[in-house]
């Protein structure tokens, strides 16, 4: 479980449930990323709208034309996400095993987070680890 995040044109009528789906993948309504509670944020990397790393999200967050919208079509503000991105951590202080890393393709990340093993062959999805308490995640994920 966790809660999906969306840079949405300003104007679009997010909050009918049909459309928020249909508009997913389109410039209207682009796939920021994943938060998911003992993880790193899964930030989506975007190559054919020119995202391709946390500073052009940050560039998209800060378009006036542009809302951060969760997947329960709550606003959310500039200082959130960022926090939601970069501000993460876990208290958690169950130790996984090995078997547990392999078969969810992760390693262990900081602050006591889990994070996506690296997948050069783009298998698994994970092509990058930010600076921070968030990977680079390429392809279709919710």
């Amino acid at each position: 479980m966790g809660t999906n995040y969306y840079s949405v044109r300003r104007g679009v009528d997010y909050t009918l449930l049909e459309s928020f789906w249909d508009l997913r993948g389109t410039e209207d309504c682009i796939h920021i990323g994943k938060s998911s509670a003992g993880w790193c944020f899964s930030l989506h990397v975007v190559p054919e709208l020119g995202i391709n790393g946390f500073e052009d999200w940050i560039r998209m967050f800060i378009e006036p034309d542009r809302i951060i919208v969760d997947e329960y079509h709550e606003i959310v503000p500039f200082d959130r996400m960022m926090g939601i991105i970069t501000q993460r951590g876990s208290a958690n202080t169950r130790v996984w095993d090995d078997e547990f890393l392999r078969k969810n393709h992760a390693v262990r990340g900081p602050n006591g987070l889990y994070r996506r093993r690296l997948d050069h062959d783009r298998q698994f999805g994970c092509v990058g680890h930010g600076e921070g308490t968030y990977d680079y995640i390429f392809g279709e994920f919710s």
